[in-house]
C-alpha cells in the first residue's frame, strides 16, 4: 500500500498546481503547434467537423479517452491522464480514520451514557485521536464503509 501511496503522491505533488486551458488541452495544443483544424483532421483521415467537436466534448466531459488519445498522437503527441487527490494520500486516510473513529467512540458513548457513564469530553477526545491511529496502522478493508 505504502508503494501505491508514494506513486499517487509523487503524481500530485507535480502536478498540484496544473488546469486544463479554457479552450481545453486539445485546442490549446493544436494552436501552440500553429496547426489549423484542418490540418489535423486531414492528418487524423477525419473531417474539420470531427475535430472540432472532438474540442467541443473535450470541454464538456463529453469526449472519450481514446478519441483525447487519437487526437494527440496525430498532433504529434502523447495523450495521458491523471486522478489526482486534492491533497496527500496520507493525510485523506487520516481524515478518514477520524471519521471512522469518531462514528465508533461516539456509538460507543451513547451507550455508556444509556447506562449512566458519560465520557469527558477530554476522555472522548482522547479515545477518538487513540482509535484513529489504530485504525490508520491497521488499514482495516472497512476503511471506506459508511456502516
Amino acid at each position: 500500500m505504502n508503494q501505491y501511496q508514494e506513486i499517487v503522491d509523487r503524481a500530485q505533488e507535480h502536478v498540484k498546481n496544473l488546469t486544463a486551458p479554457n479552450e481545453g488541452w486539445l485546442r490549446s495544443v493544436r494552436k501552440a503547434l500553429s496547426m489549423s483544424g484542418v490540418q489535423l483532421a486531414n492528418r487524423l483521415g477525419v473531417t474539420k467537423a470531427s475535430v472540432f467537436n472532438t474540442e467541443k466534448a473535450e470541454l464538456s466531459g463529453g469526449v472519450t479517452l481514446k478519441k483525447m488519445e487519437k487526437m494527440a498522437e496525430g498532433m504529434g503527441c502523447r495523450f495521458v491522464y491523471f486522478v489526482i487527490p486534492e491533497k496527500p494520500v496520507k493525510d485523506i486516510l487520516s481524515d478518514r480514520a477520524r471519521i471512522k473513529a469518531e462514528k465508533i467512540v461516539t456509538h460507543a458513548s451513547n451507550q455508556i451514557t444509556l447506562e449512566v457513564q458519560a465520557l469527558s469530553n477530554k476522555r472522548l477526545r482522547f479515545e477518538v485521536d487513540r482509535l484513529q491511529q489504530e485504525i490508520l496502522r491497521e488499514s482495516p478493508s472497512d476503511l471506506w464503509n459508511d456502516k
